[in-house]
């Protein structure tokens, strides 16, 4: 089952979209084949999505870096989707690299 949406996040539409379908198919180049080869060619079942909140950073303080009266990493959001594998292994791959599967 999907999970279901933190009534404090919206939902953007490509993750809506995936969620609708269930299915996903690959949409990056980046993952290795080997690791691809461990789900379905054309329709990858989704099992979960969850939101990640990475903190970024911020530094006020010269001593620390010299020339830089503040630095700072802003934050960053992040859609995991929880695929099936064929073998019933769940795995967790970034949203960018997955789009919903066609019909």
């Amino acid at each position: 089952m999907i999970d279901q949406p933190d009534t404090a996040t919206r939902w953007p539409d490509a993750i809506a979209a995936i969620r609708k379908r269930g299915f996903v198919t690959w949409s990056s180049k980046e993952l290795t084949e080997e690791f691809k080869q461990r789900f379905d060619a054309s329709r990858i079942p989704v099992v979960g999505v969850r939101h990640v909140r990475v903190w970024g950073i911020q530094v006020d303080d010269e001593r620390e870096l010299p020339g830089h009266e503040r630095t700072s990493i802003p934050d960053e959001e992040l859609w995991q989707v929880q695929l099936n594998a064929k073998d019933g292994s769940v795995y967790e791959v970034n949203s960018t690299y997955v789009i919903p599967a066609p019909e």
